[in-house]
């Protein structure tokens, strides 16, 4: 769709409200204006006092829809503030208009980014009520009453674990880049091992050396790690011994005295043993990830796993064999070739399965997944929106409680991804990560460190993508963990 800025470019929150309202266009900045019958948005900012106006235009199918928002001036005194709320004016101004035109009421309204539930728990920080704090998210946003509660369950789980950190405490991230094969909804840099086999004890080689030049920076600023998550990829697609290899590393190198949870992804079922679950435990991994997206064996066939719904009750009674784990599973609202009737039996199997985790993501088409490349068929985003609103009834009333949420581009019906857990089981790493609670230290391919501070500054430390290229960088990553010991000690 074609935009037009007038005295303002405030190019970023356009896009993130086109992309919302308008999943399928995508942005144009034209030289020229619009000619006769052309789609356009054209958004104007009037700054004259005592009011700051945004005005939207909106041409389509040959109408002309307009939508307003203001801002009182006196309010847009700090620089930082007259940011964030001449962006939300522009963004209330285009939905507006968009709504005018017949477009039908997102749940999320005019709310965009990632993290609904940080908002809501800056309301509540400030000192507003919860009655207040509903009242204000609705206004300010016009989301839904349904996704107003839910953003407020999961600002108040926020606040718990918050409450429950020490200044230095930090989250320890593994990135182990490495899947059996590669589904076709993923957009994660992981090397099929197929492919890549090779691959896996270089990079091991080179994962070690950074595990030692990160436990020595973190030691340098004095952090304290309380948690720790390996990702990826799929952790569990190394060996029996290449997994002892890394944890006895991690255990030598890092107090971990203060750690509450380690957390492996075993996402796959092919690639759980009693082997390796024996070898987690004896590290005391307390909660393993068997993810099933799915429960139906056509739409895992569509989805390229290459394993059935059988193999997926193989694998946790080999968990529930070992003892001691809690279990998360992962399903996906929006697949190719499921339906609203198949994906309610797939909750209703996982409940029945009783994990103490549950995550329901909605599918996200992002670049790099064969999925939107292939264009496969997917279900409508009314279908969606029953996958979803089925699973939190069920969830619900199986005592299950949504601790963490979040929402990213493109995806399906622009809804969300929740995490729900039983009472007292919440992924304390899930919170930290996406509420931005403490500092995420970061190693492995593809691996992001984020450190934070207060007044909501954040600095970011990328390890390489790519398994080669992590092997060839390694000296480099590890010379960057400095960055970690500057931050904390400046």
């Amino acid at each position: 769709m074609k935009l037009y800025f007038v005295d303002h470019n405030y190019k970023y929150a356009v896009e993130q409200m086109l992309l919302t309202l308008f999943p399928e266009e995508r942005p144009e900045y034209p030289a020229e204006p619009p000619e006769d019958g052309e789609d356009y948005v054209k958004l104007a900012l009037n700054r004259a006092a005592p009011t700051a106006v945004a005005v939207c235009r909106l041409r389509r199918d040959g109408e002309i829809y307009a939508g307003y928002a203001s801002v009182a001036e006196e309010l847009l005194k700090d620089k930082d503030e007259e940011g964030r709320l001449l962006s939300q004016a522009l963004k209330l101004a285009f939905y507006r208009a968009a709504l005018a035109s017949g477009l039908q009421r997102p749940v999320w309204g005019a709310l965009t980014g990632v993290r609904p539930a940080k908002l809501m728990e800056k309301m509540l920080r400030a000192g507003a009520g919860v009655s207040e704090a509903i009242r204000r998210f609705r206004e300010d946003y016009d989301v839904s009453d349904a996704r107003t509660a839910l953003t407020l369950r999961c600002a108040e789980a926020t606040l718990k674990a918050s409450a429950a950190l020490g200044e230095r405490d930090v989250c320890l991230y593994i990135g182990i880049p490495f899947c059996p094969t590669r589904c076709a909804y993923c957009s994660f840099v992981s090397q099929s091992v197929e492919k890549s086999m090779a691959l896996i004890e270089p990079f091991l080689d080179a994962l070690l050396k950074e595990i030692a030049a990160t436990a020595e920076a973190v030691k340098s600023a004095g952090l304290r790690p309380v948690s720790v998550y390996f990702g990826g990829g799929t952790p569990t697609t190394l060996s029996p011994e290449q997994l002892e290899t890394v944890f006895t590393a991690l255990e030598a190198e890092f107090d971990l005295s203060h750690v509450r949870e380690i957390t492996v992804e075993a996402g796959r079922p092919d690639t759980i043993t009693l082997e390796k679950l024996s070898v987690l435990r004896r590290h005391n991994v307390s909660r393993v990830s068997v993810n099933p997206q799915t429960m139906d064996d056509h739409v895992l066939e569509a989805i390229g796993r290459r394993h059935t719904a059988q193999d997926i009750y193989d694998a946790l009674a080999l968990v529930r064999r070992i003892g001691g784990f809690q279990v998360n599973m992962d399903l996906i609202a929006g697949l190719p070739a499921d339906t609203v009737e198949g994906f309610r039996k797939t909750i209703d199997d996982v409940i029945k399965l009783a994990p103490e985790n549950i995550t329901v993501h909605t599918l996200s088409r992002k670049r790099g997944s064969s999925l939107l490349e292939n264009e496969a068929p997917l279900p409508t985003a009314e279908d969606v929106g029953a996958m979803l609103d089925y699973a939190q009834e069920q969830l619900t009333d199986f005592r299950y409680e949504p601790y963490y949420l979040y929402r990213q581009k493109f995806m399906s019906g622009g809804f969300e991804n929740v995490g729900w857990t039983v009472s007292g089981a919440e992924n304390l790493y899930n919170i930290c990560i996406m509420e931005e609670l403490c500092g995420i230290i970061a190693m492995g391919g593809g691996a992001s460190t984020k450190l934070t501070a207060s007044g909501g500054r954040i600095r970011r430390i990328f390890c390489p993508k790519y398994p080669k290229e992590y092997i060839e960088k390694i000296d480099q990553v590890c010379e960057n963990k400095q960055e970690i010991v500057s931050w904390y000690t400046e």
